[in-house]
């Protein structure tokens, strides 16, 4: 089945609305369109690769399981967000902290990298400048870890953000400011500064 993902400004509502009438297969299209955005918070809050999985399919239970109570209040993106960032924060209530070993773990597609121009050289040293910074984030508190995740990769905005973590806007910009100075002071402890230019 080829699907297509929503085109956010207009075909979201149809596809909630088909889904709520019973079109299961319309669920696909939600997941596919939101797979990412729930991954990487997922996998900026939980170490455990078999716990991640478990919880990114409990995000996608929750949100069919919820679709009637979307309002449109909210971009559909910050909601899916905010079900993915509690489903997180419960399972770490419930859950010790993991152990460094489940912390790490390289997402390099060696295949791209192999058929591109770039030099053996420069694919080791970016698999190595990116296990650097995954380890340093890796060390802060998982509000932050969050927050980088959400804003550099996931591109939400401040108040977007602040709808997902339930925070006021200045203050997602004031925890940002401080995770961005915190992971710095990590790499400039741990590496020398032409290791991470």
């Amino acid at each position: 089945m080829n699907m297509l993902v929503i085109d956010q400004s207009s075909t979201e509502k149809k596809i909630i609305k088909k889904i709520l009438k019973g079109d299961h297969e319309s669920f696909e299209v939600i997941i596919e369109s939101y797979k990412k955005l729930v991954y990487h918070i997922v996998f900026r809050m939980i170490y455990n690769d078999a716990d991640r999985e478990d919880i990114c399919q409990d995000v996608f239970i929750k949100v069919y399981q919820n679709l009637s109570t979307f309002q449109f209040r909210s971009k559909f993106s910050t909601w899916i967000s905010r079900i993915a960032y509690n489903t997180c924060l419960n399972h770490l209530a419930k859950r010790s902290p993991q152990l460094m070993d489940d912390i790490i773990k390289s997402e390099t597609n060696w295949d791209d990298l192999l058929k591109s121009d770039i030099s053996p050289l420069k694919i080791v040293e970016k698999r190595d400048l990116k296990y650097r910074l995954e380890k340093e984030i890796a060390k802060l508190p998982v509000r932050y870890r969050t927050l980088l995740s959400l804003y550099h990769l996931d591109g939400l905005t401040y108040q977007e953000i602040g709808d997902v973590m339930d925070l006021p806007e200045g203050t997602i910009k004031s925890y940002l400011f401080r995770a961005r100075k915190y992971l710095k002071s990590l790499l400039q402890e741990n590496y020398q500064l032409e290791e991470i230019s």
